[in-house]
């Protein structure tokens, strides 16, 4: 292993020892391709230890994603040649390096070690018809943190902090929002597109810097979008909206439960989003710029929005996307067509005026986006990629054929 390895390695360790969001900080991950490891049989329905707890057979992760989240996922994804280029970035940290070091430096969840983790991730394992059980780590140090880490076979690490800070219910939700973030494919992109946009910054000049700005918010943007997905996957494995948001007061105010009132917290929230000052919409867009996460407040109200519209409920009866079924798969136009209904309702609505910036900046964006791939797909290029025109093409057809 080269210094280089060793040291893009400890990195995403030592993210995971780090601060952020209780729910996995800035998610120094990568995804699970969505499928299975090896064709097969499918799996038995697995048993849950909860008792009442229903399960959804075959559900995709579309039940689950943010409309927002769904659409610059999906974009990014038929990119030709986009995929490829972040395989071979990742190939800086492999699956077994990371497994090796967690390995050594975590305990591993099973039957027999930390039995009530292993219980609350079978749930979700159940909840959410996971098509492969991904291994489940917990890291010792006392700040809550977790995230989902690796490329082909993905792991989920939580922080010992986190598991003491949650009760058996809650600890469902963080483990199914990192199984939501695997399932969804978020962790790759969260990281790899991180490094693409420090090479683009660095080393192509002839971006200005204000597009390199506006990338860089449109790509956080699509970051917090990302958790409000996760969150939802998290409430599908807890099924308990009331101790849903009590888990995002919990990470505003800490361990002071019987001191806190969850009534008050959410008016709190709701007089956040209800403010539509200028001065302060502009001061709420600059509290997030450089953020990955969404702020407790705004992850409660998204999530309260999402239970109190009814789509929650069309889940839990039944009414949801199956896995391989052709809605399940969406195409891009769908899913941005979603995405402007999302965000035109958000400034109908009063929004805080983040939604209505990255509004008017997808517009200034979408010429620049197709000039700057260029630049970057070239960056990276292989000098084996450089042989002659028809292997370029193939590497590129290659890449739009693949959705992963």
């Amino acid at each position: 292993m080269s210094g280089n390895d060793d040291d893009a390695i400890k990195a995403v360790f030592a993210q995971m020892q780090g601060g952020g969001s209780a729910d996995g900080g800035a998610d120094a991950s990568a995804e699970p391709k969505g499928e299975a490891p090896s064709a097969g049989a499918p799996p038995k329905p697995r048993a849950t230890f909860t008792e009442g707890l229903k399960t959804f057979p075959g559900i995709s992760p579309r039940a689950w994603e943010h409309p927002a989240d769904r659409a610059a996922l999906s974009a990014l994804r038929k990119v030709p040649g986009f995929d490829q280029v972040l395989k071979r970035i990742f190939g800086l940290v492999n699956d077994k390096s990371l497994r090796l070091l967690f390995l050594a430096n975590t305990v591993k969840v099973g039957p027999t070690q930390c039995a009530r983790v292993y219980e609350a991730f079978q749930d979700c394992l159940a909840a959410l018809d996971a098509p492969y059980e991904p291994d489940l780590f917990i890291a010792q140090t006392p700040l809550v943190n977790a995230g989902a880490i690796g490329v082909d076979e993905p792991f989920i690490v939580l922080n010992s902090g986190t598991v003491e800070l949650l009760d058996d219910d809650e600890l469902r939700f963080v483990i199914g929002h990192e199984l939501g973030h695997a399932l969804s494919g978020h962790a790759l992109y969260k990281t790899m597109l991180a490094i693409i946009l420090r090479f683009t910054i660095f080393r192509l000049g002839m971006v200005t810097g204000m597009i390199r700005m506006g990338i860089f918010m449109a790509l956080q943007e699509w970051s917090r979008k990302s958790e409000l997905s996760a969150d939802r996957a998290g409430l599908l494995c807890l099924q308990d909206p009331q101790a849903a948001y009590r888990i995002h007061m919990k990470m505003a105010g800490g361990n002071l439960v019987d001191q806190m009132d969850l009534d008050a917290f959410i008016a709190q929230a709701e007089a956040y989003e209800g403010d539509e000052e200028l001065t302060d919409s502009v001061f709420k867009l600059l509290h997030l710029l450089g953020k990955s996460h969404p702020f407790p407040v705004l992850r409660l109200t998204a999530l309260k929005r999402w239970v109190d519209g009814g789509e929650y409920a069309k889940v839990l009866n039944g009414a949801y996307p199956k896995r391989g079924d052709d809605r399940a798969q969406g195409t891009v136009y769908e899913d941005v067509s979603d995405s402007v209904k999302h965000y035109r309702e958000s400034v109908k609505d009063g929004g805080d005026g983040v939604s209505r910036f990255f509004t008017e900046l997808g517009q200034g964006l979408s010429e620049a986006g197709g000039a700057l791939w260029d630049q970057v797909r070239d960056a990276f290029k292989r000098p084996d990629d450089e042989g002659g025109e028809d292997d370029g093409d193939a590497g590129d057809d290659a890449g739009g054929a693949s959705t992963l």
